[in-house]
């Protein structure tokens, strides 16, 4: 069985075929979060450890770090984005004890996530592009690490799905031109939006199996990407992942996160709920009433995606007993602090270098 390994300074996650579905957290990411980019190159990093914090606790299996902010006070990433992703990666690993995956598209700050990351981290990412497989390949080899491999490559992402997965052999033949080996290849065969291409879920799962049996790598994809531009996409994304995984997929960036309920909901349904003259109870809490009325909760929760991804490990047998399905659906305050941080923890195993 195909099995990437990834560690952090105390945890492993394995990415495999008979292992549970990984869930690679993908909230530490500035693009498109106006509020986290100003934060971040004013030197704020209390929502980056809110998001690591939350991010574990829903379940994730491993966080991706990505630093891509453009700087209003200097536009070079290349100046920029190093020095900043050395900092979050060390910053999240004194909160939490998950596996990071280093995500960028400048070659200084994969550099600088490597050296800063304890244990193994994943690496997000190569395509297919000449330079690309120049630049990250190396630093792959070099740092004994696994790889995002995107199957896209200097002709762009094609809509045809055998073209994707040439584009995905070429990369893991090339790969194992440094000596990388396939196990530490995990594909992203791209997925395309549904609304836009009625027939990308048809596609992503025959890519994936023919990923999993012609190359024998382990797959991942931006996992929202299915439901873009639609109503009720989490309602699309709750049954892709389970289908994904049902068609070999072994981890998922995602958010795994479902997001507190906004005061300005809250308002909205208190106005409405007294305009139908519907008197509450004395002293009843903001928690409370959006439970009462089926709003969500007030406090960050694991979302209905990682519903479904649970269901589906206990269905496929990678939750032997049942375990973790029953943990999950504890009550909060019985289940206990799932993904508990590991805030000042020090030491623990260091990176293998080939």
């Amino acid at each position: 069985m195909t099995r990437t390994v990834v560690e952090s300074k105390t945890k492993t996650a394995i990415i495999g075929f008979d292992q549970p579905f990984c869930v690679i957290g993908e909230r530490i990411n500035p693009t498109g979060r106006k509020k986290l980019a100003a934060e971040l190159e004013a030197g704020d990093f209390s929502t980056v450890e809110q998001d690591a914090l939350a991010q574990v606790a829903a379940g994730a299996t491993v966080l991706d770090i990505n630093a891509g902010v453009v700087y209003n006070s200097n536009p070079n990433p290349n100046e920029t984005e190093p020095p900043l992703m050395k900092q979050i990666v060390e910053l999240v690993q004194g909160l939490v004890d998950v596996p990071l995956c280093i995500d960028s598209s400048v070659p200084g700050a994969l550099e600088a996530g490597l050296e800063a990351a304890e244990g193994r981290p994943l690496l997000n990412s190569v395509t297919g592009e000449e330079d690309r497989l120049e630049l990250v390949l190396p630093l792959v080899k070099k740092y004994n690490v696994p790889v995002v491999a995107i199957s896209n490559d200097d002709t762009g992402i094609s809509e045809d799905p055998d073209v994707r997965f040439e584009v995905a052999k070429k990369i893991v033949q090339r790969a194992a031109d440094y000596g990388i080996p396939a196990h530490d290849i995990v594909v992203d065969p791209l997925v395309m939006p549904i609304g836009a291409m009625a027939t990308a879920g048809q596609q992503v799962f025959a890519l994936v199996r023919r990923l999993r049996e012609e190359l024998g790598v382990n797959t991942t994809c931006g996992a929202s990407n299915i439901s873009f531009g639609l109503p009720n996409r989490h309602g699309i994304n709750n049954a892709f992942l389970p289908m994904a995984m049902g068609a070999g997929m072994t981890s998922a960036i995602m958010n795994p996160v479902a997001l507190p309920v906004t005061q300005k909901k809250i308002a909205e349904k208190k106005a409405e709920v007294a305009a139908a003259g519907i008197i509450l109870p004395d002293g009843m809490d903001d928690e409370t009433f959006v439970q009462v009325f089926g709003l969500g909760s007030t406090k960050p929760r694991a979302g209905k995606e990682m519903e479904a991804i649970r269901a589906a490990n206990l269905l496929t047998n990678n939750d032997p007993h049942g375990g973790e399905w029953i943990k999950f659906n504890k009550p909060a305050d019985a289940a206990g602090a799932e993904g508990e941080s590991a805030r000042g923890r020090r030491g623990g195993a260091r990176r293998r270098r080939a």
